[in-house]
């Protein structure tokens, strides 16, 4: 099966599902049942070809669970991260969904069993509360047990039949595709939460390769961070985009919102990203940060929340903070965007890179965002700044740009990129084609100037225009206006002014004959 048609599939087979269980849960609210039961079935499953091992003679959904010892549970959660006995499995739980009348408790059993079985291991904290925002026994799938174990159940079986071969093998992203054809799908529901918008796969895979410009097996980062991760999507773009492994300790994310958190964790295990190779932490990451001792990273991909209220100047410990204390002034209290930019490149390593989904306005508006854009500038940190298209993200037309971050660039340059004519229409949205991101990621690679697209501009001349940064101060815009030749228009106006005349002395002859 292609990939467009394992997609289409994904989406015709999901939007079903919403339509049997429509009416009794909001769309938004759905979204968390489709995927935390389809991270239920993925677990399952890879669980289970764990324990089989390859052996076709094992059959561990059929093993009876008196034979399962402590010590196979024990070896189960050091290597998984988690246990699941054999009767609790997917698989096993689909067979009889329809006609169990405990089926919303025992789904919720099976959830705090998984959870639970990490306990006192060292992948207790990535499994705690992974199934919180699946609550089977709420009053939102129905106001009665039967009506929310139908409506469980035909989540399952429309889960059952999503028939893509093994997990690892699915020519698509499964679980992040259909998280972004829900987002899509609900996008009016979701709407603004906060200055958060979902980060489009495109966006994600460009933010991605641009970390990892010069990246190879000979030339590794340590390790990816995202300050604000969400869903994990960006982080996780590194992964799919580099399959040679060139990130060797793994993945780094925090997240102040429960559900997102619990999505981005989710998306670590459905990508095969063992606990052991991933930190996602819940959190404030301005006032609370908790990676201060994984740092420092090598690639940082970001798409902060835009211009939101923090507390700024109202905690006067902060000026103090290592993170904002080199520019010798806070981010405004009405808009945190530079905070978070202080922060990524603190936690950026001296041959690291970071790319941030930015707010235009922050690269013009002056007061505090323009003495930071010159500690930035006057540092020699600042590698690049792009102009995206406009309308790329789901359910806001905003425009965007990314701030490409370098601790060890080889001249005083800014590179200004262009690329909001750089976009396919589709649907509502626009999007990055793989031609335009390859157009993007070439001129950002070699860093050669192009007339209305790309821009390499000298430090002097960027303190000149009082240290703004913003794409259309140093790229010209092509005029669109057809070229006008002076010569042909002069003729043709003395061709009219002569139709005119003529028009007039027959006008004027008919006027004297009807007299």
């Amino acid at each position: 099966m292609t990939s467009q048609a394992q997609r289409q599939a994904l989406h015709n087979k999901i939007w079903k599902i919403a339509d049997d269980v429509r009416g009794a849960v909001d769309g938004w609210d759905f979204k968390q049942y489709i995927l935390g039961i389809l991270f239920y079935r993925f677990i399952s499953e890879n669980f289970t070809d764990y324990i089989e091992g390859g052996d076709p003679e094992v059959n561990y959904a059929q093993v009876p669970k008196d034979m399962i010892t402590p010590e196979v549970i024990e070896d189960g959660v050091k290597t998984k991260g988690y246990f699941i006995m054999p009767d609790e499995l997917f698989v096993n739980v689909v067979k009889k969904a329809r006609t169990n009348d405990n089926l919303n408790t025992d789904l919720k059993t099976i959830f705090d069993n998984i959870q639970s079985s990490a306990m006192g291991y060292a992948s207790e904290d990535d499994i705690r509360g992974l199934f919180d925002d699946v609550d089977t026994t709420s009053n939102r799938l129905g106001n009665t047990v039967p009506e929310r174990n139908k409506r469980l159940a035909d989540i399952l079986e429309g889960i059952a039949e999503l028939d893509f071969g093994d997990f690892e093998d699915s020519q698509i992203d499964l679980f992040g595709d259909a998280y972004e054809f829900l987002i899509s799908k609900y996008a009016s529901n979701a709407g603004k939460s906060g200055g958060e918008f979902f980060t489009p796969q495109s966006v994600s895979k460009l933010l991605a390769q641009i970390v990892m410009v010069g990246r190879n097996e000979d030339n590794k980062i340590n390790k990816i961070y995202d300050p604000a991760c969400g869903s994990g999507s960006l982080l996780l773009q590194a992964k799919k985009q580099f399959t040679e492994h060139i990130i060797e300790d793994g993945f780094y994310g925090q997240e102040i919102n429960m559900t997102t958190y619990n999505l981005a964790r989710m998306n670590m295990f459905l990508h095969n990203i063992n606990y052991d190779k991933f930190s996602i932490e819940r959190g404030d990451t301005l006032l609370d940060p908790k990676h201060g001792n994984d740092k420092p990273f090598d690639a940082i991909v970001s798409n902060p929340p835009y211009s939101i209220k923090w507390v700024g100047s109202g905690d006067p410990t902060l000026i103090n903070d290592d993170r904002f204390a080199p520019a010798g002034v806070l981010a405004p209290k009405s808009k945190a965007d530079f905070a978070f930019i202080m922060h990524s490149l603190s936690y950026l390593s001296s041959q690291g890179r970071a790319a941030i989904v930015t707010f235009p306005g922050i690269f013009y508006r002056g007061g505090a965002e323009q003495k930071i854009r010159k500690y930035l500038v006057d540092g020699n940190f600042v590698e690049a700044v792009i102009q995206l298209p406009d309308n790329l993200f789901y359910g806001t037309s905003i425009a965007t740009c990314i701030l490409v971050l370098a601790k060890n660039k080889p001249n005083t340059d800014v590179f200004f990129i262009d690329a909001s004519k750089c976009f396919k229409k589709e649907t509502n949205n626009n999007v990055l084609t793989e031609d335009n991101i390859a157009t993007i990621l070439s001129s950002f690679e070699n860093k050669e100037s192009k007339d209305y697209f790309a821009q390499a501009v000298a430090y002097d001349k960027i303190v000149e225009e009082d240290y703004k940064l913003s794409v259309s101060t140093y790229v010209e815009r092509e005029e669109t206006r057809e070229k006008i030749d002076i010569d042909v228009l002069n003729k043709e106006i003395a061709e009219t002014v002569v139709k005119i005349d003529r028009l007039r002395a027959e006008i004027d002859e008919i006027v004297k004959e009807l007299s």
